[in-house]
């Protein structure tokens, strides 16, 4: 197996003018900046949006949303109930849409997730549940959007205009917005505890040439399986989904219980397994799965703390220290995002303009 020609990191001017894939590169080297301007100017306003829904005492949450805005919906979950007791679901859209469906939604908290606001579906959810009487909030990259005007409350995740195929730096947009959501819903100013995200990322997206080589092995997969625990399941599941639209490799995510009760049967040594490690309970929820996949011979990719990554046959150390675990998902995926990128470029593919797909799907 020969490795792909050394090319540019995402944030070389000659990355941006030459390669495949420039406006992926691009985008994913903004995350920084991004991070830094929703610490800046979105937090006081999540900070008084968050206090007025917390005034009306909501009893639960349901959590609406697609795709990778799906994932970030999928880690609101974990917050809500860990952090606050709050019971919550993901809202299954065609109740409303197909069968016409009204459920009482009375002191229910509807957050709707979306980077373009524009998918029909998601506005009439929406629409529908503010009709029921729930307490509706939009989470989108467009003040401007259907979704934001149907919705009674909203929160703009100002990652400015995101025109590669594949989500990147809305989806880490959406996790920092939403943490500070929540921990205003409880009083508390996250600024503090988000503010060393930034440089991390920074960090993070500089070893550009690690994952390249790491890259390398896997360009010729023909799948991949990824789990994690807690609160790292939501970046298993949106890892997949990159992997899948940009170098189209079948890659099935499985929370490491659900992995245990059946699929392993599937893992060899063959097809490489991905296994996203927190520092926290989560990854210690996760040890008894990595030691079957390490019995069973597995190729195993970790993405976590030093030590856990020096126990796997490769994988990213991610910096964890000092940073709580529930934030631990604004990092972790960066790596993921870069691996995706990078074995889509292995394969002779352009992650930019992923086939069959287009920027705002429009699901009824």
């Amino acid at each position: 197996m020969s490795a792909p020609p050394p090319t540019p990191s995402p944030s070389s001017p000659s990355s941006v003018a030459e390669r495949p894939g420039r406006i992926m590169a691009a985008e994913m080297a903004e995350q920084p900046a991004v991070l830094r301007r929703i610490l800046a100017e979105a937090a006081p306003r999540i900070f008084e949006t968050a206090q007025s829904i917390a005034a009306k005492s909501p009893r639960f949450v349901l959590l609406t949303a697609r795709g990778t805005s799906d994932n970030a919906a999928l880690y609101a979950k974990y917050l809500l109930e860990i952090q606050m007791g709050l019971p919550c679901g993901l809202t299954s859209m065609s109740t409303t849409t197909a069968y016409g469906a009204r459920p009482s939604l009375r002191d229910v908290l509807v957050i709707t997730v979306s980077q373009s606001g524009g998918s029909p579906d998601l506005v009439a959810s929406t629409r529908a549940a503010r009709e029921a009487g729930a307490i509706t909030l939009a989470v989108t990259n467009n003040p401007d959007s259907p979704l934001a005007a149907v919705s009674e409350y909203h929160v703009d995740i100002l990652a400015g205009p995101e025109k590669a195929l594949p989500a990147t730096k809305t989806y880490t947009a959406s996790l920092l917005c939403l943490y500070l959501l929540v921990q205003g819903l409880q009083s508390r100013d996250g600024t503090r505890t988000a503010a060393g995200l930034p440089e991390l990322a920074e960090g993070i997206l500089a070893r550009q040439e690690e994952v390249r080589h790491l890259a390398s092995r896997y360009r010729f997969a023909e799948r991949m399986v990824i789990t994690s625990r807690g609160y790292g399941y939501p970046t298993a599941q949106e890892a997949a989904l990159k992997l899948m639209e940009t170098s189209y490799i079948p890659a099935l995510s499985y929370s490491g219980a659900d992995l245990l009760h059946g699929p392993l049967a599937m893992v060899d040594n063959i097809s490489p397994v991905i296994a996203v490690v927190t520092s926290g309970r989560g990854g210690e929820a996760l040890q008894p799965v990595l030691d079957r996949l390490r019995g069973r011979g597995a190729d195993l990719f970790v993405v976590g703390p030093a030590a856990q990554v020096e126990r796997a046959s490769s994988g990213f150390a991610v910096p964890t220290e000092g940073v709580p675990e529930e934030l631990q998902p604004v990092l972790d995926i960066l790596p993921l995002q870069l691996l995706a990128y990078e074995v889509t470029i292995a394969r002779g593919q352009d992650p930019d303009a992923p086939r069959a797909l287009a920027k705002v799907t429009e699901t009824r």
